[in-house]
């Protein structure tokens, strides 16, 4: 399955998500810091969305109340939901 989530509060506009099943194919965001978004893209595939909501959820980037992982998280949520 393939999701598009359209971010908050980020430099990242979008991330965009493949599942397979509960399983992260590939995530890819457009838009925010190229090294931290494509690390981060990286260190998930392969993981379990569960897995990943629960260690990226609620992390703050600069006092914004949310970041790119944090989204991720929200993202992989909404996700599952579908």
């Amino acid at each position: 399955m393939k999701y598009t989530y359209k971010t908050q509060k980020t430099c990242s506009r979008s991330i965009e998500i493949e599942l397979e099943g509960d399983v992260i194919k590939s995530v890819r965001f457009v838009g925010g810091c190229s090294g931290n978004t494509k690390g981060i893209a990286s260190l998930v595939r392969g993981m379990r969305a569960e897995d990943v909501i629960a260690k990226c959820k609620g992390i703050d980037c600069n006092g914004r109340g949310t970041s790119c992982p944090d989204q991720l998280a929200k993202a992989l949520k909404q996700a599952l939901e579908k």
